[in-house]
């Protein structure tokens, strides 16, 4: 049995939570979820709980089993409490700031970066090197978190460009380390 998979998603207050069929439509205070589940996993809702449970015991099923539960865990808690990704602006001159609903980095090139927000996603700057990304979709937040860095990622020589705020660059020591 899978650890993950056989463990139920509790609805917290305030999600209201429905199953149709193979759907699953999570609502909160942050917007609306709705995951599609495989034929090959069963979910039912009991009470304030929410029970996934898979049909044979192929591996590819065995597999989706985890995958599923985490996807609706996901929606559920996005929609309460949201998720958020912190991204940090090193090196001189490099710096965010927001025009309305789109981003413009000054990363050191000979034109701004300009990254459109999707929708659902919020994006906001504090002091010109902290960029905050948050939605109620966490792969939407983690994509739109990994855009920005793509865009500058941190180079290894002197720590330059776009990384995530717990994220640890490994540095070289350059020409002079060879020695």
């Amino acid at each position: 049995m899978s650890r993950i998979g056989k463990l139920p998603v509790v609805i917290p207050d305030g999600v209201e939570v429905t199953v149709e069929g193979q759907n699953v439509t999570a609502k909160g205070p942050l917007g609306t979820e709705t995951v599609e589940i495989r034929p090959e996993i069963s979910v039912k809702k009991e009470d304030k709980e929410i029970i996934l449970t898979r049909n044979n015991e192929e591996r590819k099923t065995r597999a989706l089993h985890g995958l599923s539960r985490t996807l609706v865990h996901n929606a559920v808690v996005g929609v309460k409490e949201g998720f958020t990704k912190e991204l940090e602006i090193i090196g001189v001159g490099y710096r965010a700031n927001m025009q309305g609903t789109s981003l413009n980095l000054a990363l050191g090139y000979s034109h701004p970066v300009i990254v459109e927000a999707p929708k659902g996603i919020t994006i906001t700057v504090e002091n010109n090197t902290k960029v905050t990304v948050k939605g109620s979709n966490k792969q939407t937040v983690g994509d739109v978190a990994a855009l920005i860095r793509s865009k500058r990622p941190p180079e290894v020589y002197k720590g330059k460009g776009v990384k995530y705020a717990n994220e640890h660059i490994r540095r070289k020591a350059g020409k002079a380390g060879k020695k």
